[in-house]
């Protein structure tokens, strides 16, 4: 055993660990069968989280060195919270970056140096009393996670070191420990040789993260489990073989007596197997087991007990264990005998006020919202979670790719080039021992997880022996799961590494050409659709080629929450923030915010896509009826009622539930339970078909809605005859036009090429004239494929224009002003925008624009005006409920929707396009009191949004506190708006069907009328 530790360990490659005990299983024990069936808190540990004694130093130089000796004092030293950042206690800083090291441009150093002028320490102290139970007993302390580096000592002695910051530390303190007050002291490092290792794209932080406790084990004890549930090829006969390690030798008589129960209590079996020697395996058979899927997420549990000589028990592991198979069969992955798809999302372990440091709160509010988002995967990006969130994913039924705490994007990628003449670990030997460390703790923690279906070796650390070796590895410990690299895509001499070919944020076309090119390997994306702002857009491209290419076998969002932390601005007030905020440089910005879940944990609008697209019951709806495709692989629809809603003009008119039972894999079809009687009124009917649980689970309550499907029916025309009201003239001034009627006054101005006031019964309803809109404020993609460089002539042709006609005409029973506009950008474009003003107040309106050769794609074409800010509430007669955009409507239903103007700016922490809703059929805009505006499309849906700013206002703000203050309401009626994208965020364009070609003419109309006034 080491007693004397050294710095130098920092930076040398081939000391990662001092004193460390073997990684093993991470299963709980009891002393009694009571307290296992219980699953209550273990007695046989004590946790040390809570407050601790902290002293920070900005490098190693400046550490209180002797701080861990008894005779040091450090009662005058400020507290910090354990588990909990450093950097977000208030010392240091947190630094965002996402493939650049943290001290690039900083520190001129190369692995495996590291910066010495800006290496914080942080010196925590913890005083303890063991516990009653523990005295004279072995005593362990485990650290579950510390970043990147630290150093133990107990009552002034050394007792080790470790580094890896996501695999769990445990050292024996037995030795050291006295009666009373225990002094521990521990020193942490943000920089070390494992530091080169932890290049992950996300938030650079430090210190003890993850809990810690003390334990100690009963006179003979189960150091390490290693269950195999194992299926024949006929899935129907299991075999359960479990693998013992001891923590000695066992005394003569001892035994272990094994009883496998099934979930609802009843045994399945047991097995008796006398004690002889320190490592041991029992068999058990079992006939028709129930099987473990992410659908129907059976759990065994299996009772250990050991019994020494006299007979007594001594210890009690309660194990879960699931029975499945997965495998690799003629080049398609297969879970018990059926091809699965991945409907994945990466998913980092996020707070936004604690970071890393989650609760398992947050887990059980991140495992729920998978299940009922139709989530069935998760990659650990990048690197192994904590226990409980396996726990979780084998209870609710999640399949996960466990990825080892492996990043070093720095080392061979620069600014997106290929660059790898310094790359780690590479084929250099004297990296193997500490990256297969990393490899070994994830799996020995992990190894009884069902859920976890692959291992992963890392993310983005290029290719060679080193990793390849990783593999193999996994191999040689495990044949039930396959394996997983990526980086292989870069050099193909390292494919064995592999079990799979996965990329990254390849486009479809680019899926296609593999898949069609003779393939070797299934196909997954294992990251793909970055949903980082105002993204997900296209993601139909995707999931359709589950149904057209059996080695497609889908993919893993980028990703699931922000990463965005609590900051306060300079007048108190709390916001969001990302990289850069907290002066952090270097910086990568807000590359950091790509969550379909924002960082305090509300959904973003982008998950309504995401659900329908993920949903495993499809309900193909038409005319007639519907058709039921059941895709789930091994559940029936038993658990769901099938419910139908009719509605005409988005009002209720019948509704009717019943139940239908499709097999898995199965296609049902169902006809309508509605009669033509009921849709005999013109207007425009539609029936929305869905399955909604009829009983609450554990992850959702009854009447929780997994799949749907709509069809909306040709409408029949409704007659809206105009009704005079009154006296109806035109005056025509030197500078304004106006039409009057009995209770309504609308005036045009010549001077200002516009409609300036729309005046019912004596409320002004226009604060600033329309004017034709070319440019929506960007969004994290746009400005990713260079928006404002490509095509900024528009956001200049938004901005001014010249008015060079306005004409007058009466046409039938209405007054007709029409404006053409030229623009400085082409004397080739015009838009003519043409108001009727009926008799009763009515505005229709057609703007038209007619398009020229040689300018750039146009990110919308619409007329935008402002009214005042107190008519902000908002109901939509469109596609919704949440925002969407016409590559991103997939997940949209028609329907009334309600919210306010203020809610309908979507919380991307950039400020960007948000808010839109396609399919347009009116859009009411009023008052509390409901008074305002009405805008209705005529024969053609529109594009619509209402929002507190402007598209120049949202352009200029970073943030959304640096927005102003509101005092309008911002109503867009668009014809089109281009789509927002999400093949990647750094360069990929628009898919073409969903952008405005500038050559073409276009033209959109609209009514505006008085709504309660």
């Amino acid at each position: 055993m080491t007693t004397s530790p050294d710095l130098k360990w920092l930076t040398d490659v081939n000391i990662f660990e001092v004193n460390r005990l073997p990684a093993h299983s991470s299963h709980t024990y009891y002393e009694t069968m009571d307290e296992a069936k219980s699953r209550a808190s273990m007695k046989l540990r004590k946790s040390l989280n809570g407050n601790w004694k902290f002293h920070y130093a900005t490098k190693p130089s400046d550490r209180p060195v002797t701080f861990y000796e008894l005779h040091d004092q450090c009662d005058s030293w400020d507290d910090i919270k354990v588990p909990g950042h450093i950097q977000l206690q208030g010392y240091g800083k947190p630094q965002y970056v996402n493939t650049m090291y943290p001290w690039d441009g900083v520190s001129d150093v190369r692995p495996p140096e590291i910066p010495v002028d800006h290496n914080p320490v942080g010196s925590y102290v913890k005083y303890f009393h063991v516990p009653e139970n523990m005295k004279d007993q072995p005593v362990y302390i485990s650290f579950q996670g510390v970043e990147s580096a630290f150093y133990v000592w107990v009552n002034g002695h050394f007792i080790g070191y470790s580094e890896d910051s996501f695999t769990p530390a445990e050292f024996d303190l037995t030795k050291y420990l006295v009666d009373g007050e225990n002094k521990l002291a521990v020193e942490v490092y943000q920089r070390s040789t494992g530091s080169w290792l932890e290049d992950q794209d996300f938030w650079r932080f430090s210190g003890i993260f993850r809990d810690v406790y003390l334990y100690t084990v009963p006179s003979l004890h189960v150091y390490d489990t290693y269950v195999h549930a194992e299926l024949d090829e006929t899935y129907t006969k299991g075999t359960l073989k479990v693998d013992f390690k001891l923590n000695k030798i066992p005394t003569e008589g001892s035994k272990l007596l094994a009883e496998l129960v099934g979930r609802d209590g009843k045994p399945v079996g047991e097995v008796a197997h006398n004690l002889s020697s320190e490592e041991f395996f029992i068999t058990m058979n079992v006939d028709q087991p129930e099987l473990w899927s992410a659908e129907n997420p059976y759990l065994y549990t299996l009772y250990l007990q050991l019994v020494d000589e006299t007979g007594a028990v001594v210890e009690v592991i309660p194990q879960r264990v699931g029975f499945r198979r997965f495998e690799m069969v003629d080049k398609v992955m297969k879970l018990n005998g059926e091809r699965i798809v991945f409907k994945g999302v990466n998913r980092h372990e996020f707070n936004h006020r604690t970071g890393r440091a989650i609760s398992k709160e947050d887990m059980l509010w991140d495992i729920k919202t998978l299940k009922q988002n139709n989530i069935n995967a998760v990659r650990t990006s990048h690197y192994p979670n904590q226990s409980y969130w396996y726990e979780l994913c084998d209870e609710y039924g999640i399949y996960v790719i466990d990825e080892m705490n492996l990043e070093t994007h720095g080392s061979w990628q620069k600014m997106g080039v290929v660059e790898p003449s310094w790359n780690i670990p590479g084929n250099k030997p004297e990296w193997q021992d500490i990256v297969l460390d990393r490899a070994k703790s994830m799996f020995e923690r992990d190894k009884n997880h069902p859920s976890i279906l692959i291992w992963s070796c890392g993310n983005e650390s290029y290719a060679g022996e080193v990793i390849l070796n990783v593999t193999k590895y996994f191999k040689s410990v495990d044949s039930s799961r396959l394996v997983h690299y990526e980086g292989v895509f870069y050099d193909r001499n390292y494919h064995e590494t592999s079990d799979m070919e996965s990329r990254m944020y390849a486009k479809p076309a680019d899926i296609i050409d593999y898949l069609n090119d003779d393939p070797k390997k299934p196909y997954i994306s294992c990251e793909y659709m970055h949903a980082m702002g105002n993204s997900l857009g296209g993601m139909n491209y995707y999931t359709e080629l589950e149904d057209q290419y059996p080695m497609y076998q889908g993919g893993f969002i980028w990703d699931y929450i922000d990463q965005s932390l609590i900051k306060e601005d300079r007048y108190g007030k709390e916001f969001l923030a990302y990289g850069g905020d907290f002066d952090d440089r270097p910086t990568d910005y807000g590359f950091c915010t790509n969550g379909i879940v924002y960082a305090d944990r509300k959904l973003s609008p982008k998950m309504q896509e995401v659900k329908y697209l993920y949903q495993n019951i499809k309900l193909h709806a038409d005319d007639k009826g519907v058709t039921i495709e059941n895709k789930n692989l091994f559940s029936d629809t038993e658990l769901y009622d099938l419910h139908f809603t009719l509605y005409r003009e988005g009002e209720l008119v019948a509704e009717n539930t019943m139940q239908v039972n499709v097999e898995p894999q199965g296609e049902k079809r169902v006809s309508y339970p509605f009669t033509k009687e009921q849709m005999i009124e013109p207007g425009e009917y539609y029936v929305n078909a869905a399955f909604l649980l009829k009983e609450a689970t554990i992850w959702a309550e009854a009447g929780h809605e997994v799949a749907f499907g709509q069809y909306v029916f040709e409408a029949k025309l409704i007659e809206n005859a105009i009704e005079p009201n009154g006296e109806f003239r035109l005056v025509e001034g030197d500078v304004n036009i106006g039409v009057h009627g009995r209770d309504f006054q609308i005036i045009f101005s010549k001077q200002v090429g516009s409609l300036v006031s729309v005046n019912y019964s004596g409320r002004e309803l226009i604060a600033f004239p329309p004017a034709p809109l070319f440019w929506r404020a960007t969004t994290d993609n746009d400005r990713g494929y260079a928006q404002t460089f490509v095509s900024g002539c528009w956001l200049q042709a938004s901005m001014a224009r010249r008015c060079v006609n306005v004409d007058i005409q009466k046409v039938d029973d209405a007054f007709q002003v029409a404006f053409t506009y030229a623009f400085s950008i082409s004397e080739k474009i015009e838009v003519r925008t043409v108001y009727k003003v009926y008799p009763n107040g009515k505005i229709a309106v057609r703007t038209h624009y007619s398009g020229a050769e040689g300018l750039p794609q146009m990110p919308i074409f619409a007329l935008s005006f402002k009214v005042p800010a107190k008519y902000d509430q908002l109901e939509w007669y469109a596609m919704g409920p949440e925002e969407n955009y016409s590559d991103r409507a997939n997940g949209a239903r028609l329907g009334i929707f309600n919210n306010t103007v203020q809610d309908n700016v979507s919380h991307y922490l950039n400020p960007q396009e948000s808010g839109n809703r396609t399919g347009v059929r009116r859009v009411k805009l009023t008052s509390k009191d409901g008074e305002g505006l009405n805008i209705r499309s005529t024969e053609t849906p529109l594009e619509c949004n209402v929002s507190p700013y402007t598209a120049f206002e949202l352009e200029n703000a970073y943030h959304h506190y640096e927005l102003p203050n509101v005092h309008y309401s911002v109503i867009t009626v668009a014809g089109k708006q281009m789509g927002v994208g999400g093949d990647d965020s750094w360069g990929a364009p628009v898919h073409d069907e969903h952008l405005l070609s500038a050559n073409q003419s276009m033209e959109f109309e609209f009514t505006i009328e008085r709504e309660g006034i």
